[in-house]
């Protein structure tokens, strides 16, 4: 490809106020509305006036923030990308980045709270308005981790140096949802210091992940599943209080590996992954590997009784390449195999058990996707800025990806970043005519069926598009 005309023959002007650059803001923004974000945002969050009236029109403010990061914002001041061209002809109330960046350092620890049960109930109405977690009224998992996001300068409110040397970080919590057939979303996040425990919270959160996957009509069975980081008797406590299963990684502690040494060579089953997984501990891509399971062991026997738990343990054995076994001779158990268990009391048999708890990677698509978009920056000095920029940020994956399940199969489970350049990064000019306007969108867009798909339906009439 290359340039059709001499450079002295092209030249360039902003200067039209009849086009805008993310036409896509038009039905992602309208599904937000059918959802109420704006409403909810003004029953629930009470920020006062005190602060250079950082509470006034918490609903428009919000909103803003969130179209901006659909749109592709990863700092305050990309939101400023909002007001350009005829925007203010489609949209009201889209305010300044100085404006929207004082409205999120008003927030506290409290706002920080009520910007949850905002998330919490936005996705639930996005769960009824769209097809977004297929099959959840039969299956779905709960898939809990922890990321950490870099961090500079010493003024950053609880950026620390923690896991990583010479590095300051703050230490994000999250949770996701999804069901067999769907990509995951975000259930609920939490903002930490970056010398916080990966655990630290476990318990708190787990219950609201599951609060909230039934809210979003996970009404089937809920498996949560976890790293060992997250193996303890409260987290187990939090899935049994909220009648969900469990499924969690737990390291090679003496009890797991006196199990483990009493486990008869005939009980080994042979897996194949249909893809290559890699493994937890050297990264190598794993193909096959031998299965067993202990049907009642009992973890926690430090704690008291009651907070005891038997349950199964399945445990994965795959070859250590670097010490491979000696022909003719029995090699060292734990040389010569790594083993990878998991406690669990997931009905499902012992093989497709350990399929859907090694499936549980599937939440690192999402940390990755949410550094490659809005989380690539935490933007502001403080510590609750930041913890409400994260907590919108996953209203505006939700939103993303209700919006990607309204259009095609593929956008179903597309990232953030090919929903951007498909649905949402389309410029268009406005038409003005008989009181209507239309948007003009380019001729030949590749994805132009799957972006109709998605206008008709969300400018439908609500119980018609309630039914796509």
């Amino acid at each position: 490809m290359q340039s059709s005309h001499a450079a002295s023959a092209v030249s360039a002007a902003f200067d039209d106020a009849n086009l805008i650059a993310h036409a896509g803001l038009v039905p992602v923004m309208r599904l937000a509305e059918r959802c109420g974000l704006g409403r909810l945002v003004a029953d629930k969050v009470k920020l006062t006036r005190a602060k250079n009236s950082a509470g006034a029109a918490a609903g428009a403010k919000v909103t803003s923030v969130v179209a901006g990061m659909v749109a592709g914002a990863d700092s305050i001041e990309d939101l400023g990308a909002l007001r350009h061209g005829a925007m203010p002809a489609l949209f009201g109330g889209i305010r300044a980045p100085s404006t929207l960046g004082t409205f999120l350092r008003a927030f506290t620890h409290g706002h920080a709270l009520q910007l949850h049960a905002v998330h919490r109930r936005f996705l639930a109405a996005l769960a009824t308005h769209t097809p977004l977690l297929p099959g959840s009224g039969e299956k779905a998992f709960i898939d809990v981790d922890s990321t950490h996001k870099r961090v500079y300068g010493r003024t950053k409110q609880g950026g620390e140096y923690g896991r990583f040397k010479g590095i300051r970080t703050l230490h994000p919590l999250l949770a996701t949802i999804c069901t067999p057939t769907s990509r995951p979303v975000i259930a609920t996040v939490r903002l930490r210091r970056g010398k916080a425990a990966d655990s630290r919270g476990a318990p708190k959160l787990v219950s609201e992940a599951l609060a909230t996957a039934a809210e979003a009509g996970c009404t089937g069975t809920r498996i949560l599943r976890a790293d060992a980081q997250f193996y303890s008797a409260d987290v187990v406590a939090a899935c049994r209080r909220a009648g969900a299963h469990f499924s969690v990684t737990c390291g090679m502690n003496p009890s797991i590996k006196r199990a483990v040494l009493a486990i008869p060579e005939g009980a080994w089953q042979q897996i194949t992954y249909p893809t290559a997984i890699p493994d937890p501990d050297t990264g190598e891509l794993i193909f096959d590997a031998q299965v067993a399971e202990i049907p009642a062991y009992s973890a926690f026997t430090g704690r008291k009784k009651c907070e005891q738990v038997t349950a199964r343990l399945i445990v994965r054995r795959v070859r250590d390449l670097a010490r491979p076994a000696t022909a003719g001779e029995q090699g060292e158990l734990f040389p010569v195999w790594r083993y990878h268990p998991f406690f669990t009391d997931s009905p499902a048999q012992t093989l497709q058990a350990e399929r859907e708890h090694r499936h549980h990677a599937v939440i690192e698509q999402v940390i990755a996707d949410s550094k490659a978009s809005a989380l690539a920056h935490l933007p502001s000095g403080h510590f609750h800025a930041n913890a409400a920029w994260l907590t919108l940020w996953a209203m505006a994956y939700n939103l993303l990806r209700a919006a990607g399940a309204l259009t095609s199969a593929f956008h179903a489970k597309a990232t953030t970043a090919t929903l951007h350049t498909h649905l949402v990064r389309v410029p268009a000019r406005i038409a003005r005519s008989a009181r209507r306007m239309t948007l003009h969108l380019p001729r030949r867009w590749p994805w132009q069926h799957a972006w109709t798909q998605l206008f008709e339906t969300v400018h439908a009439p609500p119980d018609a598009a309630r039914r796509h």
